[in-house]
């Protein structure tokens, strides 16, 4: 019951979101393309549920800068303004609610990390990828950036541990 009951809440939020905020998609799309450039959505492979890989969508934040040698340039020397702004508000994240509407996230679970985690997860880690990856969720809400990974994986566990329509409700 509790995962039809949560695929419900998450469709339904998801179409009002992204419904209510359309016009503010569009109008930080063109500032994306304006300040930053194309493609506007950035996309990358993350693994989702039972470490499934799906498309991810977020606003791009970065430039494709490169090095003399044709290197991309670090993340940080890459996050151009805007696209610290974007993030810094969680704008970035937007787009992930198309996610969400393709079943291929939810609203509430553990963060998509990079496919190349994977193999660095301890077998208890990778209990984390037993729900569907969510665009918040129980490490977000208790320290988000200002805690460590250990910590991070230990609060993404718990939640799938003590997942509830309840808690999910809390997180949101």
């Amino acid at each position: 019951m509790y995962e039809i009951l949560k695929l419900f809440i998450d469709i339904i939020l998801s179409a009002l979101i992204l419904t209510m905020l359309a016009p503010l998609l569009i109008i930080l799309s063109f500032l994306v393309y304006i300040k930053i450039g194309s493609p506007v959505i950035f996309k990358q492979q993350r693994p989702g549920l039972n470490s499934k890989p799906f498309i991810f969508y977020k606003f791009r934040t970065m430039s494709d800068a490169v090095n003399t040698r044709g290197e991309l340039l670090t993340d940080e020397e890459r996050l151009l303004p805007f696209g610290r702004f974007l993030r810094k508000y969680s704008l970035d994240e937007l787009p992930s609610f198309f996610n969400v509407i393709k079943f291929d996230m939810s609203i509430v679970g553990p963060r998509p990390l990079m496919t190349s985690y994977l193999k660095l997860y301890s077998n208890e880690q990778l209990r984390r990828h037993k729900v569907k990856p969510g665009i918040t969720g129980w490490a977000q809400i208790n320290g988000r950036n200002s805690i460590d990974w250990e910590e991070k994986l230990k609060l993404d566990v718990w939640y799938v541990q003590n997942k509830t329509i309840l808690l999910d409700l809390k997180i949101i």
